[in-house]
């Protein structure tokens, strides 16, 4: 089985999720870590699992990341698994009602990236994750980098049962 992590970065969060998770599946699998500006979206062939990660930027992905998305051919996609996770801050950690309110509107990255995957024909293992920074440019909280390599784990596992 072979798997991707495509990640983008602006602070080193996401790619430190994207390296936690890729460090996981190498138990199982042949892995690369990707940063989305190093891959061409017609190139992702043969790709078994991917997964894929943003840092939430005024409530959504990346551009890149979202023209990346929408660039794999639809027939590419249509025998992919995959994931989608995100970086944020925890709406708990702001004393902002605004941002509160704005986030329960606008959501953040990582629920639209598996929409979009899913509605190009990938199959959604499961939904999609959000791993918490202490502030805006970070550093991720402490067990988030576990977490991630849990929540990949997890979702192999529930292919492969």
């Amino acid at each position: 089985m072979r798997a991707l992590v495509v990640f983008d970065s602006y602070f080193g969060n996401t790619e430190d999720v994207a390296i936690a998770i890729g460090n996981a599946l190498k138990e199982t699998m042949r892995v690369e870590v990707k940063r989305v500006s190093k891959l061409d979206p017609k190139r992702v062939k043969g790709i078994d699992f991917m997964i894929i990660g943003s840092p939430t930027r005024g409530f959504q992905a990346t551009k890149k990341i979202k023209e990346f998305l929408k660039g794999i051919p639809k027939d590419e996609y249509a025998h992919m698994k995959v994931i989608a996770f995100d970086t944020r801050i925890a709406t708990e950690d702001t004393d902002s009602k605004v941002l509160n309110r704005m986030v329960k509107v606008f959501g953040y990255a990582a629920k639209p990236m598996g929409e979009i995957m899913k509605k190009r024909g990938a199959k959604l293992l499961l939904d999609p994750m959000g791993f918490y920074v202490e502030d805006t440019e970070g550093p991720l909280k402490a067990g988030e980098e576990e977490r991630a390599a849990a929540w990949a784990k997890e979702a192999i596992q529930k292919e492969l049962t």
